[in-house]
């Protein structure tokens, strides 16, 4: 049976794990060729050498304007045409609150390292990949989060990155109409590799924690606060992202769906821990 991306080329960023490796996948498995996009070269090797054939690995800094174009280059040169563009590569500041930050030094480091990420790096892939997904009338799509809708989802930093984030995607979705879709993902409640963008050592008061992994207690933390009272995988998130990405969404653009296990209908039951029956 055809799936749902036959024939249409995707890159994809931050694709070397967790979430961005789980749609790589499923973009792959959906018939669609793919760039796999990572900061790590031994990550985006891995993962593409595990798709085998229609894939490609690239070490890029979605920070670089050049690794970018570099990106869009090779999926034209490697594949012929880009139609889907997932920017998804995305740091984390380890729910770090404003008073946390013991001198400005740290508060300025954290913001410029979380904005160039999340913010700058899904702006600079967009502006690489727009000229070839004018040629295809392709579509854009970025990994956004709950924490750009809610608070404490992140800490300060984390929260004003992804709101930036929703912007982006609905400013795009109406400057790039009708030729370009541009939608967005909202995970929550997701236990993946989200890495922190510098280590949370002892001068920040807590333990070294490099990821959402190194958190003790997160699965039950994220039953007790979601209605579904589930526990949201990478492959969750995929599975939307192929959907948006595919010609069945062709009447979406500017649509950012919550994959958060229906966290923003909890009410104040569901968040103190309790079940609504």
């Amino acid at each position: 049976m055809a799936g749902r991306l036959d024939g249409k080329v995707a890159i994809v960023t931050g694709a070397g794990s967790g979430i961005g490796k789980a749609i790589a996948e499923r973009f792959h498995r959906e018939g669609a060729a793919v760039v796999v996009v990572d900061l790590k070269a031994d990550r985006a090797e891995a993962v593409a050498s595990e798709l085998g054939d229609r894939a490609v690995p690239i070490a890029a800094d979605v920070t670089r304007p050049e690794d970018n174009q570099r990106a869009v280059a090779t999926a034209v040169q490697r594949f012929g045409k880009l139609d889907i563009f997932m920017g998804n590569a995305g740091v984390f500041d380890g729910f770090l609150s404003l008073p946390q930050y013991q001198t400005p030094d740290q508060l300025v480091e954290m913001f410029d390292r979380l904005f160039a990420v999340n913010v700058k790096g899904y702006l600079l892939g967009a502006y690489a990949a727009v000229p070839e997904l004018l040629k295809t009338q392709g579509t854009l799509l970025f990994t956004a989060s709950t924490a750009g809708f809610y608070t404490n989802q992140g800490g300060i930093i984390y929260t004003m990155s992804k709101h930036a984030v929703v912007g982006l995607i609905r400013e795009l979705a109406y400057e790039l109409a009708p030729k370009i879709r541009v939608n967005g993902i909202a995970p929550g409640g997701t236990f993946t590799d989200l890495r922190n963008a510098i280590p949370l050592g002892a001068e920040f008061g807590d333990p070294d924690k490099r990821s959402l992994f190194d958190m003790p207690g997160l699965d039950q933390f994220i039953i007790q606060s979601t209605p579904l009272r589930r526990v949201n995988r990478p492959e969750d998130h995929a599975a939307v992202a192929a959907f948006l990405a595919s010609d069945d969404a062709a009447g979406l653009t500017g649509v950012i769906v919550h994959c958060d296990g229906g966290y923003g209908i909890r009410g104040a039951a569901s968040a103190a821990g309790g079940d609504n029956l």
